[in-house]
């Protein structure tokens, strides 16, 4: 029996292909499986990609749908032209690196059966470096609405990872817009400013890679300037206050200046459990 719901994610020429043969299979292994997968393909892949995505096809047949993009244009850009092309409502977002568990979109898809009222639903990731069963940390995010408003203020209030969404709440919100690697965070915030709201379920969905390149992408000046715009444009909608503007962009130029090993005892120590 297949659920009806549809997969979104996007890959890129940088990816490893043993990490998408993986990802791509945690899919398949879904205990509802979907009746749509939608591939974006974002600019000219490898042919080790190639490969693996032609080996996927054989597996999932009818139900893996790959979209080609001529030239690379960013994650926002590439899930919206997935989100266009997906033929569910309900669309679970997926990364290429990462790992669902077996019965992640069926706790999600029961949450959506018995809460028609919810757009966004999450849950915990759990960060791995080698393998599964070597798990770093843990990303937990707030369960209910009052402590997930609150939360947005500091930080990202949704495993966009392992997030499930309606697409036409979604699109009702603008979509995903350029915002440099805070495409999601971005998107989340302008939801629950239009009063959509989210759930997250307080059990691991999904196992996340990281490792050293993943906080190095947290440094670095083009990424705190980004944040500051956020928290920003939070600010000049009232979504936070001018002090709490300040204090984060504080937080985040401290972050963005220390060495890469202190940046991830941070993250493992403060930001996550």
């Amino acid at each position: 029996m297949k659920g009806n719901y549809s997969v979104l994610m996007s890959v890129y020429y940088k990816e490893h292909p043993e990490y998408l043969r993986q990802s791509m299979q945690s899919i398949y292994d879904q205990i509802v499986p979907t009746d749509d997968f939608v591939l974006v393909c974002d600019g000219p892949l490898t042919p080790a990609l190639d490969t693996v995505i032609t080996d996927m096809q054989q597996t999932f047949c009818s139900r893996l749908h790959v979209i080609r993009l001529l030239k690379n244009g960013g994650l926002g850009n590439a899930l919206n032209v997935g989100m266009q092309q997906c033929k569910n409502n309900l669309i679970a977002h997926m990364d290429s690196d990462d790992i669902s568990r077996s019965d992640r979109c069926e706790r999600q898809l029961a949450v959506f059966r018995d809460h028609p009222e919810f757009s966004l639903v999450s849950g915990i990731v759990e960060e791995f470096s080698d393998t599964i069963d070597h798990v770093t940390v843990r990303r937990i995010v707030p369960e209910q609405q009052a402590d997930i408003l609150a939360f947005a203020k500091k930080r990202n209030p949704f495993n966009h990872p392992c997030i499930m969404y309606k697409k036409n709440d979604v699109e009702a919100a603008g979509g995903y817009q350029d915002f440099y690697l805070l495409e999601d965070y971005y998107l989340w915030i302008r939801m629950l400013q239009q009063g959509f709201i989210g759930y997250n379920l307080q059990e691991p969905l999904l196992w996340m890679r990281a490792g050293s390149d993943m906080y190095k992408r947290r440094g670095g000046w083009k990424y705190v300037q980004s944040q500051r715009n956020l928290f920003k444009y939070m600010a000049q909608t009232g979504f936070i206050t001018e002090s709490q503007y300040q204090i984060q962009s504080m937080i985040r130029l401290i972050g963005a200046v220390v060495p890469n090993w202190l940046r991830a005892f941070l993250f493992k120590q403060i930001l996550r459990k």
